[in-house]
């Protein structure tokens, strides 16, 4: 399939044990020369070397940081692969769910707005947490260390911001593993799909 010289991108994320970062593999491969993948600006800045805390102010900086990374990274991979789909390991609203101030406190921190952010990506796909499930989010991940609870309040406060994007594409952690992974395989098809024929 040849993709046209198109500037799409899309949003892969979710609550923590979402599997979201395993299936963002699996697709890479499905998908091999037809996209390119943005990692997680958080788990680069955290497993550099930058702690966590419970300061407001250190909490803020983090996200801006956090912020900044993500929009960059993703700017990188659009002019270096400017005629493939870009797969993003989380997206720029992501932060918001981790901001410890209001939600007008965030946008005038980054300086945009929620209606600009959404405008970047052309669809989301969310995987649930499993931890909506009642099963363990446990993971080799160090920078992961949200308990089941905190996963869940997570997982809500992301599916709420995330939601407002029209093309929005939720898989509920019901599902088995195979099952959100080919979820997440046909809704980039269709997306493909859609931009070869206009």
């Amino acid at each position: 399939m040849n993709i046209p010289n198109i500037k799409k991108r899309i949003v892969l994320t979710g609550g923590p044990g979402g599997g979201k970062t395993t299936a963002l593999d699996l697709i890479r491969r499905e998908f091999l020369g037809k996209i390119a993948t943005v990692p997680e600006a958080a788990t680069m800045i955290f497993s550099g070397g930058i702690g966590r805390s419970i300061n407001e102010h250190v909490l803020k900086t983090q996200q801006i940081a956090i912020f900044n990374l993500q929009k960059h990274l993703e700017d990188i991979q659009r002019a270096m692969f400017q005629h493939s789909i870009i797969l993003c390991d989380r997206g720029s609203l992501d932060g918001l769910a981790y901001w410890p101030g209001s939600d007008n406190d965030f946008f005038h921190s980054m300086n945009t707005s929620l209606e600009d952010e959404l405008a970047r990506y052309d669809a989301v796909i969310f995987f649930e947490s499993a931890a909506k499930s009642g099963e363990s989010i446990k993971s080799n991940n160090p920078i992961r260390n949200e308990s089941e609870n905190v996963a869940i309040e997570l997982d809500n406060k992301l599916q709420e911001i995330w939601s407002k994007h029209p093309n929005f594409n939720l898989i509920h952690s019901a599902e088995s593993f195979i099952n959100k992974v080919m979820f997440g395989i046909n809704t980039i098809e269709h997306i493909m799909d859609k931009y070869q024929r206009e």
